[in-house]
């Protein structure tokens, strides 16, 4: 008996012990102790800077001297009304964890601060300012002929996935968020399939492909509107299958080189050769890039007299598409959503990028104006309809 005892306890020492080299792997690059440490910490400011250190990526090579974006920086109006009450962009700022505040007016830097560490050269995350940039490859691929059409079924580029619910949806219906797939996409709630998603690809090394291929359709496609962020994923699928290369390789052929960014970097699922990056989200550059990728919306497309996006795309990705997209009809409040691009409450043309804890892209074609805004607010659906007063305010301070 007491022989059983022992060897019932070495095997569980033995468990505990192979347990803590997969949890801690000390031998390892990343492990999966950083990212859980990492991701459950209340100060997520240090960890946005340095997503790229922590998980697995590749890199989306920019131009080899990529130049500054010109600057003509000049005193504006730093406050703005919320509630009955005048703030400053500063206090709102230290409010919401805010790390970087950029405005570009006619192509112009004209106001630029960091805050928190933050400086020009920090790579922040993108979070889901990704699925924009997917959507923007979408938009190039269907120009050069890659793609044929928006309303191509998914499984027209990925073969694998036919006879499946997301090999039969089609591309607009995934750029609108409207697959009708059944998946709950909740960051914060244990149990959610977006935290399993997290959990299973970054802790467990699960092929980001397999982990979204059966999810099934629980209402018919195109009638709704359902945030979720494996339909950002399955697009970049296609454009991985379509052009035969990894997305990094084609964000950079595409959107870095010709922009002028510098090198960023864009989360995989696992290590590289094999990784595959997360399509949802998970890109990693400079405010200022962040600001040259807003500007080439607002430029209908176009950059240094060559067209990058085709004839009325910008209009396309910017307009609610059906009745339940439009603004103040939303299950999301105020917001409503285009093509992987939000609009404002009472919109008067602006759209955005926006991603997790505070990342936007705010394009104003009225003011001719871009403003990016980089940070880690945890009360960040809260406290939305004030960021959408704050980005309108710097937006229209510059004359």
């Amino acid at each position: 008996m007491k022989k059983v005892a022992f060897l019932a306890g070495g095997t569980a020492v033995l468990g505990l012990v192979v347990f803590a080299a997969w949890f801690f792997r000390p031998w390892a690059e990343y492990s999966p102790f950083n990212i859980i440490w990492n991701r459950e910490t209340g100060d997520r400011v240090e960890l946005y800077r340095r997503m790229d250190e922590l998980f697995p990526h590749r890199i989306v090579e920019g131009e080899e001297k990529a130049e500054p974006l010109p600057r003509s920086i000049k005193a504006i109006d730093e406050s703005y009304d919320w509630q009955g009450e005048r703030k400053t962009i500063d206090e709102y700022a230290a409010e919401s964890d805010t790390t970087a505040l950029m405005v570009v007016k006619d192509g112009r830097v004209v106001f630029e601060r960091y805050y928190q560490g933050e400086d020009a050269e920090s790579r922040h995350t993108s979070w889901s300012v990704a699925k924009s940039y997917v959507a923007t490859l979408i938009g190039m691929a269907l120009m050069d002929g890659t793609i044929s059409s928006l309303d191509d079924p998914v499984s027209k580029y990925v073969p694998d996935f036919e006879g499946t619910d997301y090999g039969s949806t089609s591309l607009r219906h995934l750029l609108m968020m409207s697959s009708g797939i059944d998946f709950i996409e909740d960051y914060e709630s244990r149990g959610s399939d977006m935290r399993k998603l997290f959990f299973d690809v970054f802790i467990m090394n699960v092929d980001v492909d397999e982990f979204v291929k059966p999810y099934r359709r629980n209402r018919p496609a195109g009638t709704d509107l359902d945030y979720l962020s494996p339909n950002s994923h399955v697009l970049s699928m296609v454009l991985r299958k379509a052009y035969d290369k990894p997305l990094a390789e084609i964000a950079s052929e595409k959107i870095f080189k010709p922009l002028g960014m510098a090198d960023g970097t864009w989360l995989i699922d696992r290590n590289a050769p094999d990784g595959k990056e997360i399509g949802y989200c998970c890109l990693q550059t400079r405010a200022e890039d962040y600001a040259r990728f807003g500007q080439l919306y607002l430029q209908d497309g176009m950059w240094q007299g060559q067209r990058l996006l085709p004839v009325g795309w910008t209009d396309l990705v910017s307009v609610p598409p059906t009745e339940v997209h439009e603004a103040g009809s939303t299950q999301y409040g105020e917001r409503g959503y285009g093509l992987h691009f939000w609009v404002p409450e009472d919109p008067a043309g602006e759209y955005f990028a926006n991603g997790y804890n505070g990342q936007s892209v705010f394009i104003d074609p009225a003011n001719n104006v871009v403003v990016v805004k980089t940070g880690a607010d945890i009360d960040q659906i809260p406290r939305r309809s004030e960021t959408t007063a704050v980005l309108r305010a710097l937006a229209r301070a510059v004359k």
